[in-house]
């Protein structure tokens, strides 16, 4: 884990260039703190047990399992993580599945940022969260 009181985050993405670019967000984001990252869907869910995830930021297309499969077998797996999808798609593109998949946030690569993470991790926990697909 992280600092204490930092929020642990799994970057999962099969492009290494983004995995560095969430690590060095993640690195300017006071509260967070990269504690793994797996290239694949499939090596999402060991990640996330082995690392003690809290929130994970998840690529929607992957070779093997893509995200919005991985995401759904992280969360039967466990069910207190926090999943945000991160793709290159505009919100309205997703596969209308990524709003069933438990996910709890979007972000577009172009647009991770440190005040980003924080106002969706806000919003995924904060009092008037819900288990739907963030829309903002």
């Amino acid at each position: 884990m992280g600092t204490m009181g930092d929020v642990a985050v799994l970057v999962v993405d099969d492009q290494r260039p983004f995995r560095l670019a969430a690590k060095a967000t993640l690195a300017r984001t006071p509260g967070f703190t990269m504690v793994g990252e797996a290239a694949d869907g499939s090596e999402a869910v060991e990640a996330a047990t082995a690392s003690g995830a809290e929130l994970v930021l998840m690529d929607v297309n992957m070779p093997q399992m893509d995200g919005l499969e991985a995401t759904r077998a992280l969360l039967a797996a466990r069910p207190g993580t926090i999943v945000f999808l991160c793709s290159t798609y505009k919100l309205d593109e997703l596969p209308a599945s990524a709003r069933t998949s438990g996910a709890r946030g979007y972000i577009n690569k172009e647009d991770l940022s440190p005040t980003l993470l924080v106002q969706l991790w806000a919003a995924a926990t904060g009092p008037s969260a819900t288990d739907e697909l963030l829309t903002g």
